[in-house]
């Protein structure tokens, strides 16, 4: 077995150095070329300063060379960092000034964010910057440790690598409730053990051709990558633009003959919407999986009905246990519009506990909180033990001290089929276009912007393309004028695009529960309204209530 992610490039480049890896468009690299590429760039990141266990970000675009760029840090020894090229500055400064990279890799395209990360004061010493296009383009103030051309005067024979299957690989950075994002880091083994299985489970071979729909920086796109070197196969990237298009989505699967799709739902719930799907379409097609939320059972159906030969498998799991911790084979099509898809049992290495309060298994049909044990667990959030204590538990099943549960914050039952159906969170963190989203992120924000006085931000699902539509109620300060427009070029600057309210409600009083906080519920159900409602089903995504409350339009005091 591999024990190294980096060795599945090796090992590739020895049995099939002319057979294509990544396709993006016209472009593509065969895996000798992936081989020699990634060790020059490796080469010039040890030459910069890299050594074992040094964070190297990548401010790059879904791109060949950003997956070469991965490859590289791996064999420099290194964990690499994906970043949003498209979050904003402050957001991408957060990040590097918590993993505290030694290197940045960029290109002409994110130059401008590079700048503007460059003048954010909350990093003490920038990062090292690798330019990954020519040095002549680099339209920005700050020095450069090498560029393309530098990396291709090295050498393209194998570097020696000092790490090993339980270095981290990599940090993934996700929502965090308190404002700061939390970096997730998983481990070569971590990976290794998904993708093994995966690949028996699935029958992945070198003939694959298989889709990257996920950002780089999205979890879903750790099997996308691995599971098609590993396997030997094709990897064809989806360009970003292409998920608001259904059309085009659909043609890119049949002209690229894909015969593996994964993606989250929502995209193909849109796919559904448009009726982009013909009768027996997409014939190279073998198997179509989804992650990362629910799959609404009316656009499972369209799926279903239309490609009879394909495979379809809903995978679970966050982030903090690598890509998935359980699978359902859907065996045939359901015949009811609300019928309820399992996540299933768990996959090899893996155990899905539904437990109580006290820890103790619920009886069959209850709800309770939903744990993982396993290989797949990560070792836990970088530098915050804090947090890590928090949802990383000492398992009261385990046979050593070690042996660790995650708390997944959902909620699930086992059915009388013994498999297990999710139930929905227990905190305020939801899924949104497959952006696991903490709620409080987003308040914390608003409450940041001059001229709020109180906000409440929720959740609402949705038949739209979103599957979960952010909402925020907000009191301006007495005396401010700040429209919801205004307030939305705020957070711009700090959240991500999909991070951002697409519902508002301006209140003149912010509604208070028994605890004196915010009451989140009667929000909820004013957002619910048939005015805001209609306006939704009209598409209006941008709906603005405009609501003066006093004490006597709020229900009654609720604990």
């Amino acid at each position: 077995m591999t024990q190294r992610l980096q060795d599945w490039v090796t090992l590739q480049a020895e049995r099939r150095p002319d057979g294509c890896a990544i396709v993006l468009g016209r472009h593509r690299i065969t895996y000798g070329e992936l081989e020699e590429e990634s060790n020059r760039l490796a080469r010039a990141l040890k030459v910069a300063g890299c050594k074992r266990g040094d964070r190297v970000a990548l401010l790059l675009p879904k791109s060949i060379e950003a997956l070469v760029a991965m490859f590289a840090a791996l064999k420099a020894d290194c964990i690499y960092v994906p970043l949003d090229p498209t979050s904003p500055a402050a957001r991408l400064a957060q990040i590097l000034h918590i993993c505290e990279s030694r290197c940045l890799l960029a290109v002409e395209s994110t130059a401008a964010r590079l700048k503007d990360i460059g003048e954010d004061d909350i990093l003490l010493e920038f990062p090292r910057i690798g330019w990954m296009d020519d040095g002549s383009n680099l339209d920005c103030a700050m020095e450069t440790e090498f560029s393309r051309d530098d990396v291709r005067r090295l050498s393209g024979s194998a570097v020696d690598s000092l790490n090993s299957d339980s270095d981290p690989a990599h940090i993934l950075f996700t929502s965090g409730s308190t404002g700061v994002p939390k970096g997730v880091v998983i481990t070569h083994s971590n990976v290794i053990h998904f993708v093994d299985w995966a690949i028996r489970t699935f029958g992945i071979d070198p003939s694959d051709r298989i889709s990257g729909h996920a950002p780089l920086y999205f979890d879903l796109s750790t099997f996308d990558i691995y599971g098609s070197v590993a396997a030997g196969a094709q990897l064809h990237l989806v360009p970003p633009e292409l998920s608001l298009l259904p059309h085009r989505l659909a043609a890119f699967i049949r002209e690229s003959a894909l015969t593996q799709w994964f993606s989250v739902p929502s995209v193909l719930n849109h796919m559904a919407k448009c009726d982009v799907v013909g009768w027996n379409d997409f014939p190279a097609l073998e198997r179509l999986l989804w992650c990362g939320e629910k799959f609404p059972t009316p656009a499972l159906i369209y799926w279903m009905r239309r490609l009879p030969k394909v495979s379809f498998v809903n995978l679970y799991g966050p982030t903090e246990t690598t890509i998935a911790s359980s699978y359902y084979r859907v065996p045939c099509c359901p015949e009811d519009d609300v019928a309820e898809i399992p996540i299933g049992g768990p996959c090899e290495g893996e155990q899905l506990l539904v437990l109580d309060e006290q820890h103790r298994p619920v009886a069959p049909g209850e709800v309770g909180d939903l744990y993982i044990a396993g290989l797949g667990l990560s070792p836990g959030y970088w530098r915050d033990p804090k947090k890590t204590e928090e949802v990383f538990l000492t398992s009261p099943y385990g046979s050593d001290p070690s042996d660790r549960i995650y708390k997944t914050g959902d909620l699930a039952r086992i059915g009388s089929d013994r498999l297990i159906y999710l139930v929905g969170r227990s905190d305020s963190q939801i899924k949104s276009r497959g952006y696991r989203i903490e709620l409080g992120e987003i308040e914390t924000a608003v409450h940041a912007v001059p001229g709020v006085q109180e906000a409440a931000v929720v959740a609402l699902d949705t038949t739209g393309f979103e599957g979960t539509a952010i909402c925020c109620a907000y009191v301006p300060l007495a005396g401010s004028a700040l429209s919801p427009l205004t307030l939305k070029k705020h957070l711009a600057g700090v959240l991500p695009h999909y991070m951002l309210p697409v519902h508002w409600m301006v209140l003149d009083w912010m509604p208070l529960n028994g605890n004196g906080k915010a009451d989140r519920r009667w929000v909820k159900q004013r957002f619910c309204e048939p005015a805001s409602l209609a306006a939704q089903e009209a598409g209006r995504e941008r709906q603005v209530l405009r609501t003066r409350v006093t004490k006597s339009d709020t229900p009654a005091i609720q604990a």
